[in-house]
């Protein structure tokens, strides 16, 4: 397996301590939800999946799926500021944590991060495969949780897959009923298509 990537840097080391397993994606997500309740700052998260790579796996093998994710964590790493995190949300999911970034700077990055993804392919037997990429993007707000913001996340992820868009940030998804005595505080479920 090769993977064909026309901007290569190697400004940072590929196994950086950014890309997590999903156990401690999601306790990073926790902490800086924590962070930014205490210190009033925003956060966003991305959720990326690879509509193509289960089928890619099926014909050409397991382990090209996985050198696909690995390759994939290690081009979105150094794409983001060092306090970023990405990382495995599940198996077929990508989780990037957003700390400080709001719902237009997670918008920014979300589009940046489709615009790198789009420039790699995979070779396998002679043939080069493009990664079809989705992205759902949500902004935490205070009233929302960890379980909550990834839920928001997820729905703006399948309006990106089920609209077929084909140009970022081209769905919405409409955001968690407010509470009351927070209503003021921003929020919202984005999604990029492939």
């Amino acid at each position: 397996m090769a993977a064909s990537d026309p901007q290569t840097r190697h400004d940072r080391p590929a196994g950086d301590a950014g890309a997590s397993a999903p156990a401690e994606m999601r306790e990073r997500l926790h902490e800086e939800i924590s962070r930014a309740e205490r210190h009033r700052t925003a956060l966003s998260c991305l959720l990326v999946e690879f509509d193509n790579l289960e089928d890619i796996a099926r014909e050409h093998g397991e382990q090209l799926r996985e050198q696909t994710l690995d390759y994939v964590l290690a081009a979105l790493r150094r794409e983001l500021r060092p306090f970023d995190r990405v990382g495995r949300g599940s198996q077929s999911h990508l989780l990037v944590i957003l700390p400080g970034a709001d719902s237009a700077r997670g918008e920014i990055v979300a589009r940046r991060a489709l615009q790198r993804l789009r420039t790699i392919k995979v070779e396998s037997g002679g043939q080069r495969l493009p990664l079809h990429v989705s992205v759902g993007l949500a902004a935490w707000r205070p009233d929302v949780d960890a379980r909550e913001l990834l839920a928001q996340a997820r729905v703006a992820l399948e309006g990106a897959r089920n609209t077929g868009a084909h140009t970022p940030l081209a769905g919405a998804s409409p955001p968690p009923p407010r509470r009351p005595a927070r209503a003021a505080a921003p929020g919202t479920g984005r999604a990029a298509g492939h």
